[in-house]
């Protein structure tokens, strides 16, 4: 019976897993054992930061909203608030976009979220 040899197989797995290591410093690009460490690593953090982006990005966008509507004199919670009372459906990324580029029609959207808000009694 003939011997089979694996040396393309493994050579393939190797140059694969080295393509993916492609630009790390020092041995992580071209030790097959490290830079396999290396690439799994990479991609648990990439698995974990696809997630995080999103959380990352929302507190961003009420950070945005937060401060445009601090500016008029409401606070984040009020304001959100406000919203839903009033029927307004956008969500935090439009808004926070609304707010950073069209100052005046973020005004309006304002004056709509302090309208439905009930009036407080004044002490």
């Amino acid at each position: 019976m003939a011997r089979i040899k694996r040396g393309t197989t493994t050579k393939a797995k190797h140059k694969r897993i080295l393509d993916q290591a492609k630009g790390y410093y020092g041995r992580r690009k071209n030790t097959i054992r490290i830079a396999r460490q290396a690439v799994e690593k990479a991609g648990q953090y990439a698995y974990r930061d696809r997630k995080v982006k999103k959380r990352s990005f929302r507190a961003l966008w009420i950070q945005r909203i937060n401060a445009a509507v601090r500016a008029e004199g409401l606070t984040y919670g009020q304001f959100m608030h406000g919203l839903k009372l009033a029927g307004v459906d956008l969500d935090r990324k439009v808004l926070a976009d609304i707010a950073m580029h069209e100052g005046e029609a973020f005004k309006g959207i304002i004056a709509q979220a302090r309208q439905a808000l009930p009036q407080q009694p004044q002490a």
